[in-house]
């Protein structure tokens, strides 16, 4: 592994996320290679239940930068939309119905005022619910918001953590568990950059994935100077880009920190569709999340995926890439690079997938193709950046 490969790692974060498998031994998860885990409602054989956990990364420290630096109340509101789509889209993932979701706000309140965070996340989480209950089809994505919890702890949190939790179910015949992929079928990929119908603004496109490396690779170490909380002081290399984040970026059409807080789209509306319309064509399902566009490796056995029509990266991507220095190859591992979601079926049914993401107003093409591998699942990653080939790793 080059020097150009570990930044991620030598940052304190691992995109294997080895040592997972400890936990994976103790959860009767019952499809082990479907993206979600699922587990069997123990007073029902025929359904199956998810309790899925997710955060919005280090996304809050950037908010609180935000905060820090130009006093605005208002950038922490995204934070919602991104803690509620790192759970939905993971759950709708295998075809389950989200039920309840539930919030915990971890914070340091003697840095940010509590009420302040409390009030903008209270009214990021009314608006994207509302949202999705105004564009709710045949199937049903909005669940019920059930409150959560708050916690002050200044001894442990330097900013602030923000994290939900999402009770969904399934019917155990419904799950969508990758068992059916096969060769010949294709990638349908869902771009994360742009402006869907049912969002206000422009998209960076990051999610909420490799913010840590983004937030040292391009913001000015003047930060870390005067706000030491931002960052961990083992850590030898941090914050040594060169932007403020209330930097206007040209080729980003909005401020840096407007880009590195972009809130994560959520697909469930769309995928919901291709769900009650095409469920039987529909072999896999991947939220590209942590391990960028290498998340797919989870789904399946004895498949070599073949990703070489991708489209071009977006702008926030070649500009951490080029002001990082980053290897390529770590690019596509940490960050989702354009494909916030990928839909694996037959040809035959890809034009009409592609229809109904383009009717939400996500752009959406066929990205690869599925071979098949004798051994640990494989990707291929073919550009004009370089050739690239992962392979999953056993737990």
């Amino acid at each position: 592994m080059s020097e150009n490969e570990e930044r991620y790692l030598e940052l304190g974060v691992d995109v294997h996320k080895r040592g997972i498998g400890y936990f994976l031994k103790v959860i009767p998860n019952l499809f082990p290679y479907a993206f979600t885990t699922v587990v069997l409602d123990p007073e029902d054989k025929d359904t199956g239940l998810i309790l899925h956990v997710d955060g919005a990364g280090s996304k809050p420290i950037i908010a609180y930068l935000c905060y820090k630096e130009m006093k605005g109340h208002g950038w922490f509101k995204g934070l919602a939309q991104d803690v509620v789509a790192m759970n939905i889209d993971d759950v709708i993932a295998v075809g389950a119905k989200p039920i309840v979701f539930a919030d915990y706000i971890a914070l340091n309140a003697i840095r940010i005022p509590r009420d302040i965070v409390l009030k903008e996340m209270s009214s990021g989480f009314k608006e994207v619910f509302e949202k999705l209950s105004a564009i709710e089809r045949e199937f049903r994505i909005t669940p019920i918001f059930a409150g959560g919890e708050t916690a002050d702890l200044p001894d442990q949190t330097r900013t602030l953590d923000v994290v939900g939790a999402l009770f969904a179910r399934v019917k155990i015949n419904q799950v969508i568990d990758g068992s059916k992929i096969t060769e010949g079928d294709v990638i349908v990929g869902l771009r994360s950059g742009g402006k869907a119908k049912y969002e206000d603004r422009e998209n960076s496109g990051i999610m909420c994935n490799g913010l840590t490396l983004a937030r040292h690779v391009l913001l000015k170490h003047e930060y870390y100077e005067k706000y030491p909380e931002l960052g961990e002081e083992l850590v030898k290399r941090k914050y040594y880009g060169t932007h403020s984040v209330d930097e206007y970026i040209d080729e980003l059409g909005m401020t840096i920190g407007e880009a590195l807080l972009s809130p994560t789209r959520i697909y469930a509306p769309i995928i919901a569709e291709i769900i009650a319309k095409y469920h039987d064509y529909v072999k896999g399902l991947c939220h590209n999340t942590g391990g960028g566009l290498t998340k797919i490796l989870r789904l399946g056995r004895g498949i070599r995926y073949v990703k070489d029509n991708l489209p071009e990266p977006d702008p926030i991507f070649k500009l951490i890439q080029r002001e990082g220095k980053v290897s390529w190859r770590e690019m596509y591992q940490v960050f989702n690079m354009g494909i916030g979601f990928e839909i694996i079926v037959p040809k035959d049914v890809a034009d009409d997938v592609i229809d109904i993401s383009e009717k939400y107003g996500v752009g959406a093409q066929v990205i690869g193709r599925v071979e098949r591998s004798h051994g640990e699942n494989e990707l291929l990653i073919r550009s004009k950046y370089g050739r690239f080939l992962y392979r999953r790793m056993k737990e």
